[in-house]
């Protein structure tokens, strides 16, 4: 359903290191990099090869952040993302856990990336 999504960064370095370090259970990696006329703008992708989270300068610096979820392969992936982003002190917005308003096989962890988005690692267990 989403082809790619665009994320404005006040360090789109840092951003980078932080997405790939933090969400490398996910399978993300950084697939290119680029300079811009704001310059430097990378493409991250997960085990697809796609580029689908896109990174770059901010433009525009209100106080507007981006929800983003990430599909993480097994309930252990998104408990090795949670390590990872306490382990590089970002702001937890909540502890894994399954979230059964959504649905019951709904296990994910919420925390901020460093320009204060909200990201989220889930996976999805479905009833057979």
């Amino acid at each position: 359903m989403l082809d790619h999504l665009a994320l404005q960064c006040t360090d789109t370095g840092a951003a980078s290191d932080f997405y790939t370090r933090v969400l490398a259970p996910c399978g993300v990696r950084e697939l290119m990099r680029y300079d811009g006329p704001g310059g430097a703008v990378v493409g991250l992708c997960g085990p697809d090869s796609f580029p689908r989270l896109w990174l770059g300068s901010a433009v525009d610096t209100g106080t507007r952040p981006v929800h983003v979820a990430i599909t993480a392969p097994s309930r252990q992936a998104v408990d090795e993302v949670f390590g990872l982003a306490r382990a590089a002190g970002t702001e937890i917005l909540h502890e894994p856990r399954v979230w059964p308003e959504y649905h019951p096989g709904y296990y994910a962890v919420f925390f901020r990336d460093p320009d204060g988005n909200n990201v989220e690692a889930v996976h999805h267990t479905f009833p057979s």
